[in-house]
């Protein structure tokens, strides 16, 4: 009997491990559909006739100049780091992913004031030109559909930079030469050959951007954008109607699915774009750019990253100077101290059940566990918001069936323990990333010899010996890795916590969005400040390898 059967015959627990996971990424998803479907209907003649009109087309306007934008940036950031030699070029190659660590609502709250009309830039145009009102002089307005896709584009364009760098690298001799030996130059070879390869990884890189888009609430709530996210949330909180919300989801999870097809689809096509590791060396010599080129080139690639950081940055720096006597406050601290709880607990639960997944996946023989995987890995894809709708109607009615238990069995009230609690919020940020360590500790798997368990098995060590004397400690760097994305995400999560929070619990997250919220984004800029550079320690770990990259 082979190992993967004896494996898959003595540990079912494996099995349950990865149905139950995959039963607590669904359950949410099933509630809303459950509470989209019986509730009283009162409201949907309203929705259809007022919300989803102007929300849907806000909504799919944003993402396609999101889409647009990043892929320009993206692929052409990409592009000439990969084929071009150029001043400053090894420093911009890491420095563009920098962005990244400012979740969008930073971004949104930073640039509002940067370009708002007591702003820097419009003060130093008032004072160029000697402008006394708006009326002397037209200036785009922040707070709009196009503003917010500034926002997003300026700080997930890196996004589609390393999915499309990956394959520029990766394109060798034998592609460019060919075209090239057939009369093509170097425009021709890139728009016939080079970007048709590098189209799955584009697609990919671009629908992660648009995710994260549907994901947003804190920066179109703060810029006045009705977006289909900021819909579900103001249909069930300002409106009263649960059921109102969970339609409105729906539709919006409809756009989610059509992402995750659109980018299946283009993958189907990925193998295209392999090579054989031998032919990576070989790519063909950059192309020294001179003369303006050689100065144009770095500031096109400097200036989204100066947008989505450097300006982030400049203002709640500035902020903090002026509020330091803020740094100690009861408020910052206790939501310093919340956010790391949260975001500690949730990492370990992603990545112990990340763990039980992939070792579920390989060493178990059920048909029904890489389904199961599938869907548990799902959770990323969903959008916050929509997320915690789902989870708390599960909750309440988990909450009350504890109650109604527990007053049958020992006459007494349990009350609400789940729902309303920092366990709700724990429990949303781990279904949303368990697919995010799971990635991590699953690249850290892959590269361990295939037969290295199997020489354990035949030492003498049971299942559990070998996985906890060898495979734990050669996935020790994978699983820090792992728990360290997660931990970063939910630091930085928002439209779940949001609305699953307890009472009086701020995570820094929520901590910004309610200054942001009163008009006073200032007052959060510790906080904001604390999120950049907890969010800076993943960033930094990727620019050192893409610095060290010396193939690069």
């Amino acid at each position: 009997m082979s190992s993967t059967a004896v494996v898959g015959t003595r540990h079912p627990w494996l099995q349950t491990a990865s149905a139950v996971t995959a039963l607590l990424v669904a359950l949410p998803v099933l509630a809303l559909g459950i509470i989209a479907f019986t509730g009283s209907g009162d409201d949907w003649p309203h929705i259809l006739r007022n919300v989803l009109p102007g929300s849907a087309a806000t909504t799919l306007w944003l993402l396609a100049l999101v889409s647009a934008a990043t892929a320009i940036i993206g692929v052409f950031s990409a592009y000439v780091i990969a084929s071009c030699e150029f001043p400053f070029r090894r420093t911009l190659s890491w420095a563009i992913v920098l962005p990244l660590a400012v979740p969008p609502y930073l971004a949104a709250y930073a640039l509002g004031e940067f370009f708002h009309y007591t702003g820097p830039v419009q003060s130093l145009i008032r004072e160029i030109f000697g402008f006394q009102t708006t009326r002397d002089y037209w200036f785009p307005n922040i707070r709009s559909t196009e503003g917010a896709a500034l926002v997003m584009t300026s700080v997930l364009y890196p996004y589609v930079y390393l999915t499309a760098r990956v394959v520029f690298l990766m394109q060798g001799r034998s592609v460019a030469d060919a075209a090239r030996t057939l009369g093509a130059g170097r425009a021709r070879t890139f728009f016939k050959v080079l970007l048709p390869l590098a189209r799955p990884a584009i697609v990919a890189g671009v629908a992660l951007v648009l995710m994260e888009t549907l994901n947003d609430i804190g920066a179109s709530e703060y810029l006045g954008v009705r977006t289909l996210t900021f819909s579900v949330y103001s249909t069930w909180l300002n409106r009263g109607s649960l059921a109102g919300g969970a339609q409105i989801a729906l539709v919006l999870l409809a756009i989610v699915a059509a992402l995750l097809i659109a980018e299946s689809w283009a993958r189907r096509k990925q193998r295209y774009a392999a090579q054989r590791s031998s032919q990576l060396k070989a790519r063909p010599p950059r192309q020294r750019l001179h003369g303006l080129a050689a100065v144009g080139v770095p500031t096109l690639l400097l200036l989204p990253m100066l947008i989505g950081f450097g300006i982030p940055l400049y203002v709640f720096a500035r902020y903090a100077v002026r509020r330091i006597d803020q740094l100690f406050a009861r408020e910052l601290t206790s939501a310093f101290l919340n956010s790391v709880l949260t975001a500690t607990l949730t990492a370990l639960f992603a990545v112990v059940i990340a763990g039980l997944l992939i070792y579920a996946s390989r060493y178990t023989r059920s048909r029904a566990v890489p389904v199961e995987a599938r869907i548990a890995s799902m959770g990323y894809a969903l959008p916050g918001g929509i997320l915690a709708l789902g989870l708390l109607f599960v909750l309440g009615r988990l909450d009350n069936t504890i109650d109604t238990l527990a007053r049958s069995l020992f006459g007494l009230s349990t009350g609400l323990i789940f729902t309303g609690s920092a366990a709700a919020v724990i429990i949303a940020c781990t279904i949303r990333f368990i697919a995010l360590a799971e990635g991590a500790v699953r690249s850290g798997h892959d590269k361990l010899p295939p037969n290295i368990e199997a020489a354990a098995r035949s030492l003498g060590r049971t299942a559990g010996q070998s996985a906890r004397t060898i495979l734990l400690p050669l996935l020790t760097p994978a699983i820090l890795t792992a728990a360290v994305l997660v931990f970063v995400d939910t630091i930085k999560e928002l439209s779940a916590t949001i609305l699953l929070r307890p009472f009086g619990f701020n995570t820094l997250a929520t901590y910004v969005y309610e200054q942001a919220s009163r008009g006073a984004p200032e007052d959060g800029a510790f906080a904001a400040l604390l999120i950049v550079v907890t969010a800076l320690v993943p960033v930094a770990i990727l620019s050192r390898m893409l610095a060290d990259d010396r193939s690069t």
